[in-house]
């Protein structure tokens, strides 16, 4: 369609305008639509304010629940359609059909949205619900009052030819609404599939993070290609525009490609996986998850480190249940001189053992490590099972009950003590002493 057929199509569409302006028949039809609009309003207004949808609807399915409720939400388009309808039909009984053209186009637009609302009720994004109601109901609209196809035509006549690729608005449209439709399925498939995959206990967590993220790529990159396929763009004319991505990515993406790159690697080798507890740098905790650019390092304090994938490879890692979730806790303390070292060890064991997250089946070991200035100096070791509830906690209650256990032995922990000695008398003025009198 050139602009010429455009032009002859807009100055025809004028005319059937005016001359529908020209008929008492279409302010007839357009008071009968407002009329309709009041009542269908006032009615449902007066429903909703007697109705209570929730007790209404109780004990009843959950879908019957949810057409209730979109019906009661949709209520006045519902009357409205309802009444335009039946009107039409008495016109077209008593008159030409015609002069109800405007009538069986409100009732159609009308019952178009009401199936495209109940159609989108599946959908949980409110923004996703009106940007697709709209749309469909734009189209559908077109198509109603007969535009569909020239407004087809007229946006595929303006494009641009880009290396053998015909770029139209029309082509933009389509590729944009396919593809957030087919990104959409993708989505909910690949959710699916990894819910399924973590429910599998034959998988360690690392492979169930690998596998899930490939699943989502492989299907975001299978609808992208459908998408283009369905649209007619070849394949093979986006090499030049690959191509210019490949530059880009090589020169300005080189981190996130490394990112990228490093976080498959490190799924893939096991080295971290998820609820293990690693030290990276200043950085302690438990790591919670593990994306395709960083991954999520709990601190216990409500903290949570987001370090790059980079830095686990490039940097060194402690982890703390690489192998073994047991972890050794290590408490230092000192007493004075009077005490006896072999029952202090004792003693130390046994507060060790007696706290209830201690692993009993590798029992504390307590060794003196030095005679220091002010006392001995003893290392008390032991093994939790737990480490990511915390270490600090378990030495807390380990140092407490040492404590008590101390003050029942008569055990003392050493602290400096200091004296200060004054050798001889300083001079003092005896002008001071005796000041001389005020005259």
């Amino acid at each position: 369609m050139d602009l010429n057929e455009i032009s002859e199509l807009l100055h025809g569409a004028a005319r059937s305008v005016g001359a529908e302006f020209t008929s008492p028949w279409f302010y007839l039809q357009i008071g009968l639509i407002l009329i309709g609009a009041g009542f269908a309003y006032a009615v449902s207004a007066a429903v909703r304010a007697r109705t209570d949808v929730s007790s209404l609807a109780m004990g009843w399915p959950a879908p019957l629940r949810l057409f209730i409720r979109i019906l009661m939400r949709s209520l006045t388009t519902v009357i409205f359609a309802l009444l335009i309808a039946i009107t039409r039909l008495v016109m077209v009984a008593s008159t030409w059909p015609s002069r109800s053209y405007l009538l069986a186009v409100a009732a159609s637009l009308a019952t178009a949205w009401l199936i495209i609302r109940f159609a989108t009720s599946f959908i949980r994004n409110e923004f996703a619900v009106r940007l697709i109601s709209v749309s469909a109901w734009l189209i559908a609209a077109l198509s109603i009052v007969g535009l569909l196809k020239p407004t087809t035509e007229a946006l595929d006549s303006i494009a641009i030819d880009l290396g053998g690729l015909r770029l139209s608005p029309l082509l933009i449209i389509k590729l944009v609404a396919l593809m957030a439709i087919t990104l959409w399925i993708a989505n909910i498939i690949s959710n699916f599939i990894e819910t399924r995959i973590n429910a599998s206990h034959d998988l360690t967590p690392s492979v169930q993070v690998l596998l899930t993220k490939l699943v989502r790529l492989l299907l975001m990159i299978a609808a992208v290609a459908l998408v283009l396929g369905a649209v007619g763009i070849n394949l093979a004319a986006l090499a030049v525009f690959t191509g210019a991505v490949g530059v880009g990515i090589g020169f300005g993406l080189q981190k996130i490609v490394a990112n990228f790159i490093s976080g498959v690697i490190l799924l893939a080798d096991k080295s971290v996986k998820p609820g293990d507890l690693v030290t990276i740098g200043d950085s302690f905790g438990r790591i919670n998850t593990m994306n395709t650019r960083y991954i999520s390092v709990a601190a216990g304090d409500g903290r949570e480190f987001l370090i790059p994938n980079e830095d686990l490879i490039t940097q060194k890692v402690v982890n703390w249940t690489y192998t073994d979730k047991d972890t050794l806790v290590k408490v230092a303390f000192s007493t004075n001189y009077d005490a006896d070292p072999r029952k202090v060890c004792e003693l130390a064991v046994q507060v060790a053992t007696a706290t209830p997250r201690v692993k009993q089946d590798r029992p504390p070991g307590c060794q003196i490590t030095e005679f220091a200035e002010y006392g001995m100096r003893f290392s008390l070791t032991f093994w939790i099972a737990d480490p990511y509830a915390g270490m600090d906690n378990v030495k807390s209650d380990v140092m407490m009950s040492l404590w008590d256990a101390f003050k029942r032995e008569g055990i003392r922990v050493p602290y400096p003590v200091r004296d200060i000695r004054v050798r001889g008398a300083l001079p003092v003025d005896a002008t001071l002493e005796n000041p001389p009198s005020p005259a």
